[in-house]
């Protein structure tokens, strides 16, 4: 299927240069030009410009290869990432530029950027071919594509461009054979991609399911060590520098937690056994959201309208303000900023016996956030646990920073909206 100009990054960053960086320079430098009196300062500007625009061009076109997100809610970070990073080179070499001409270029990056994207998604839609044979039903319960049934009639080779972005089938059945493989083939010929049925539904979901694992080896999944030693540096960084705005409001968020619960004397923190990385207990802290004897008869899951929920502990666990503690257990190495987050004992030794390959989740540093929060919210049984899990395997097999930055963005507007909280 031929692809839509726009869906091109170089393209997209061209029109945008032109929009963003030329325009500006346009109205406000023309006298300077036509007076062949170029200043530095201009030059400069146009340049910080250019660079802030290619980054979040490139940003976004990064970002929004992931599945299940929407593109729209990235825009803004990824333009204020740029722009920062951006910034503190102009700052830190104490480059001169023009604050009148990158304004303009700021407000005109803004609006492109959102334009683009809201273009780029409808032009996007993805059309896929399948062979109605062996898993393909689960497929079809996907959103946002088009889905097209094949026939053994229908002949790649008659046409000149094929109308569909790929092609899936179940290449493990039996049944997939003659006349199947020959239009499979051929379609591959005409340079149309050809997908077994597992790997779309994992590229399409943000799940990897338990059972592609029995297909694959599980060394395949192993993260990235020199990532693990960048990815624990960075979190170190990121709780340091930002201790000047988490103490305050951890601070305040003691304060109104023992005046909720000064009656019964409950303490503020929250202190539960958790499994961490290779399957080692360490102490996690939270603050208690819960009243104190939430947990006399054992470990259970939470729940929607949970009776033993206080009232200010459905806020701060809505807006995620009950994990700030955390940030000493990232700070010990027990945790990280991103990963799958931390089961307590009893729920681990459970799963373990029913579900397969759930202690391969524990083969990297549990998370204050992570890519099955955000895709999926809390897990109130075994079922919601186990889908979970393949959101968790996503995230191992794609381990990278670009995945990391995309669950931070989606983490602040899961903070925002409370979404899966309970």
């Amino acid at each position: 299927m031929q692809r839509h100009p726009w869906q091109y990054l170089i393209i997209r960053i061209l029109v945008g240069w032109q929009l963003v960086c030329l325009l500006p320079a346009v109205v406000l430098f023309w006298e300077y030009v036509l007076t062949e009196n170029i200043l530095v300062t201009q030059i400069n500007s146009v340049i910080a410009s250019s660079s802030a625009l290619s980054l979040s061009l490139i940003g976004l076109d990064r970002l929004t290869q992931f599945p299940g997100q929407k593109s729209m809610v990235t825009v803004l970070p990824t333009l204020l990432a740029s722009a920062l990073i951006v910034g503190l080179i102009l700052l830190v070499f104490r480059v001169p530029y023009s604050v009148y001409y990158l304004s303009m270029s700021a407000v005109l990056g803004l609006a492109f950027c959102f334009v683009s994207q809201v273009l780029l998604r409808s032009v996007t839609q993805v059309t896929i071919g399948y062979v109605p044979i062996g898993r393909y039903q689960s497929l079809l319960d996907i959103k946002d594509v088009r889905w097209v049934e094949l026939t053994k009639c229908f002949k790649p080779a008659s046409h000149e461009r094929l109308p569909f972005h790929a092609v899936v089938a179940d290449l493990a059945d039996k049944d997939l054979s003659g006349e199947w493989e020959q239009l499979l083939a051929e379609a591959a010929l005409q340079g149309t991609p050809v997908y077994n049925v597992l790997q779309v539904s994992e590229s399409l979901t943000g799940r990897l399911p338990i059972k592609h694992l029995y297909e694959n080896n599980l060394g395949s999944l192993q993260p990235s060590m020199s990532y693990l030693l960048v990815k624990r540096l960075a979190d170190t960084a990121v709780i340091i520098m930002s201790a000047p705005i988490i103490i305050p409001i951890a601070i305040l968020l003691a304060f109104t937690i023992k005046w909720e619960g000064r009656h019964s004397k409950s303490a503020v923190l929250f202190k539960q056994r958790r499994i961490g990385q290779g399957g080692k207990l360490f102490t996690m802290y939270k603050f208690r959201s819960m009243i104190p004897n939430a947990e006399d008869n054992g470990a259970q899951m939470a729940t929607d309208a949970d009776m033993r929920v206080t009232k200010f502990g459905s806020f701060i666990r809505q807006t995620r303000l009950d994990e700030l503690p955390q940030f000493i257990n990232v700070l010990k190495g027990d945790m990280s900023l991103i990963g799958p987050r931390p089961e307590q004992l009893d729920f681990v030794e459970r799963f373990n016996e029913t579900i397969p390959f759930y202690r391969y989740r524990h083969i990297v540093k549990p998370g204050i956030s992570g890519w099955a929060q955000v895709m999926h919210g809390y897990a109130s049984d075994e079922d919601e646990t186990k889908v979970k899990l393949e959101h968790d395997f996503f995230y191992i097999k794609n381990f990278s920073l670009t995945l990391d930055l995309l669950i931070v963005i989606k983490t602040i507007q899961t903070m925002v909206t409370g979404f899966g909280a309970r």
